[in-house]
C-alpha cells in the first residue's frame, strides 16, 4: 500500500507518549522520517527509538522543555538539521492544571501559557527558515477552547483558545509560503492526562453520543490526514475528534 508522507520531514513537540506518541508512530507508518521532542524519562525514550529503528522507521528524539523557549528553538534547529529541512511540524506538547480559580497560581498559569500557548508560536518561529516548500503545520488544542467541560478548566481552556486563534491568524500569515496551518481539538482521550475512572471520568463518559474515551490512534489518524496531500485545501480549520461531545 502506497505511503501518503513517504519522503516527508515530520517534527512532533512531545511525541513520548500518549497521544504524541502515536501521532509519532501514525507518520512513520506513513513513510514520514520523523523526529521528536521529549522532556523526561531519557531511557525510556531511548527504547521507544531503538524499537522504532528495529521496524525500520526512521525516528529520532531531542530533549527539550517545551515551556523554555531557548531550549525549543535550540531543539527545532537540531531536529531539523538532522531531518535536512520540514515539512510538518506538530505541536503536541501540553499542560494540564485544574483548580479552583480562586486559588489557581500565578506558577501554573505561567506554566501552562509557556507550554500551551508560547510554546506553538516559538516552534512555529523556529521552524518556519527550515520549510522549504510549502508544508503543514498542526497543533492539538482540545474542545475545552470553546465548550467548557466541568468546573477547574478555565485557565485550561483559555490557553488552549489561544491556539485556536493563533492557527486561524497563521493561516493567513503563512498562505504566501503555501503552508496550512490546522488545530486537532481531541476531547477525552484516555492516556495518563485523563484517569478512565472517578467521577469525573464517568461524567464526561454519560456524557459522550459514543459512551467512551477516545484513543490516541484516533486523534493520530486525523493528524496523519491533515499532513497528508489529500488534505491539500483544508486551513485554518480547528477540527474536533471528541465521538460527538460537543455535537
Amino acid at each position: 500500500m502506497a505511503q501518503s508522507l513517504a519522503g516527508k520531514k515530520a517534527l512532533v513537540i512531545g511525541g513520548s507518549r500518549g497521544i504524541g506518541e502515536a501521532i509519532v508512530r501514525r507518520l512513520s507508518d506513513e513513510g514520514a522520517t520523523v523526529a521528536f521532542t521529549w522532556v523526561s524519562s531519557g531511557e525510556r525514550v531511548q527504547q521507544q527509538v531503538d524499537n522504532y529503528r528495529q521496524q525500520g522507521k526512521a525516528v529520532q528524539a531531542f530533549q527539550a522543555d517545551s515551556g523554555d523557549a531557548a531550549k525549543l528553538t535550540e531543539a527545532v534547529n537540531q531536529a531539523a538539521q538532522a531531518l535536512g529541512g520540514l515539512d510538518i511540524l506538530v505541536y503536541n506538547a501540553g499542560v494540564l492544571r485544574i483548580g479552583d480559580i480562586a486559588t489557581f497560581s500565578l506558577e501554573d498559569f505561567d506554566l501552562s501559557y509557556n507550554i500551551n500557548v508560547r510554546g506553538p508560536f516559538v516552534a512555529v518561529q523556529a521552524a518556519l527558515p527550515h520549510f522549504q516548500s510549502g508544508g503543514r503545520i498542526i497543533t492539538i488544542g482540545s474542545i475545552v477552547s470553546s465548550a467548557g467541560r466541568g468546573p477547574g478548566s478555565t485557565v485550561y481552556g483559555v490557553t488552549k483558545a489561544a491556539v485556536a486563534r493563533m492557527v486561524r491568524g497563521l493561516a493567513w500569515d503563512l498562505s504566501e509560503r503555501k503552508i496550512t496551518v490546522n488545530d486537532v481539538q481531541p476531547g477525552p482521550v484516555a492516556t495518563d492526562m485523563n484517569p478512565l475512572d472517578g467521577e469525573h471520568a464517568e461524567y464526561l463518559i454519560n456524557a459522550n453520543p459514543m459512551k467512551r474515551f477516545g484513543e490516541p490512534h484516533e486523534v493520530a489518524n486525523l493528524v496523519a490526514w491533515l499532513a497528508g496531500p489529500e488534505s491539500s485545501y483544508v486551513n485554518g480549520a480547528c477540527m474536533a475528534v471528541d465521538g460527538g461531545l460537543t455535537a
